[in-house]
């Protein structure tokens, strides 16, 4: 084992962490295609129904999350946050497995209560990466590590899909389970972290966490915008293997062809990413994250009026495009105004708020379309989208100078 004096070799920790990210991501997003199918296999039945059952148990898992984040992002601060990473991988890889075991709704809306408890891996793997990568490279950094969630996510429904096509939809959870696994002992044996125990007297309160912000309501304001882009993207999620459905008729191979449309953004938000990334570096991530929502804006209108599954599926990659680049700006501008003190909570909170977008998110498409329609959903989510660019635009017209630039300012 190394000695505890040399040092952290921060890159391999981010390719492991972005690898863990992106199992995480796609362990999550493989049961999206087929969560309807699995509930009406479960005894659920009836249009109304079947929208309502399939928002709550895709939601009640981020309400939990958000109940929890803060209390593991606390400790994560004070005994680590490679601890969280393991805790968090092998717990939800034990439910999961439960999942697939399930007899009734209730027993699967419960497990899917208990996942949002024990969850909380990506917003641990950004506190640990923030405050070991060095400062001037911390935006790529971050923007790095984004993707690898979000890629996993947006490509796990294809594989889903595809899996629950072969093989039935339990064994997809038990596959699921096998995934997290990996990423547990990928996590165990790869990362290193050098971290030095904080006893409970010596933590920040919450109060004194947000005191010791350059700009706290920058960072309030950040909140509020990743919890409108999760909004923005759950709205859609419970509807969409329904609204395949609806364009195609009955096909044998529904999810397949959902996960497919579903996972689309994720091949344009690998490609755009790292691209938009540069950008960003270059003209400020925060022109990066208001001009991205207004093109999601333009994006989300023509899906209310697709004939085709295929005609969704070219803007939904278009739109993910555009999904590349909006949680990873919002992380970048979160570690130019926060401190490594601190990063836990700061993530651990970012992540409440996320959770909080992924309740209502899916609780508004499922009751919006329950009673206006499935159309009416692309619509609505394209209201909230551009207030969240307005919103976004007007909180970050007094931003605060990036580190880098008061770095350099400092330096003899």
């Amino acid at each position: 084992m190394a000695p505890v004096s040399e040092p952290i070799n921060w890159k391999r920790n981010l390719f492991v962490a972005w690898l863990g990210c992106f199992l995480t991501g796609a362990a999550f997003s493989l049961v999206m295609p087929f969560l309807p199918l699995y509930v009406e296999l479960l005894g659920v039945s009836g249009h109304e129904a079947l929208n309502l059952w399939s928002g709550l148990v895709f939601s009640i898992t981020f309400l939990f999350s958000a109940v929890a984040s803060p209390f593991w992002g606390g400790l994560a601060d004070r005994r680590g946050r490679k601890l969280m990473l393991l805790r968090s991988a092998l717990g939800m890889a034990i439910v999961m497995a439960l999942m697939g075991m399930a007899q009734n709704i209730w027993q699967f809306l419960a497990l899917r209560a208990v996942l949002g408890l024990l969850g909380g891996f990506i917003p641990n793997a950004n506190a640990l990466i923030a405050t070991q990568v060095p400062r001037n490279r911390s935006g790529w950094a971050l923007g790095t590590l984004s993707t690898g969630g979000v890629s996993g996510a947006l490509i796990g429904p294809l594989i889903g899909g595809l899996l629950a096509d072969q093989y039935g939809l339990r064994p997809v959870f038990y596959i699921t389970a096998a995934v997290l696994f990996i990423c547990f002992m990928l996590t165990l044996f790869f990362v290193r972290e050098q971290f030095t125990p904080v006893q409970r007297k010596d933590m920040l309160h919450a109060r004194q966490v947000f005191a010791s912000l350059k700009n706290p309501r920058l960072i309030l304001a950040l909140f509020v915008t990743t919890m409108i882009i999760q909004i923005a993207t759950g709205s859609i999620a419970p509807i969409l293997t329904l609204y395949v459905r609806d364009l195609a008729g009955d096909i044998h191979n529904l999810a397949f062809v959902s996960g497919l449309i579903a996972s689309v953004p994720g091949v344009a938000a690998l490609i755009s990413a790292p691209r938009l990334g540069r950008l960003g570096d270059r003209i400020g991530p925060e022109r990066i994250l208001v001009c991205m929502l207004l093109f999601s804006v333009l994006l989300l209108i023509p899906m209310a009026f697709v004939q085709t599954p295929w005609q969704l599926a070219v803007l939904r990659f278009l739109l993910g495009a555009a999904d590349g680049a909006l949680l990873p700006a919002v992380q970048t501008l979160l570690i130019y105004n926060s401190s490594n003190q601190v990063a836990g909570r700061i993530f651990s909170y970012n992540q409440s708020f996320r959770d909080v977008g992924n309740v209502t998110g899916p609780l508004l498409g499922a009751a919006v379309s329950a009673s206006y329609g499935f159309r009416a959903v692309f619509g609505v989510t394209a209201l909230v989208v551009m207030f969240n660019a307005l919103y976004s635009w007007r909180c970050l017209q007094r931003r605060p100078k990036p580190p880098q630039e008061k770095q350099l300012q400092e330096e003899p």
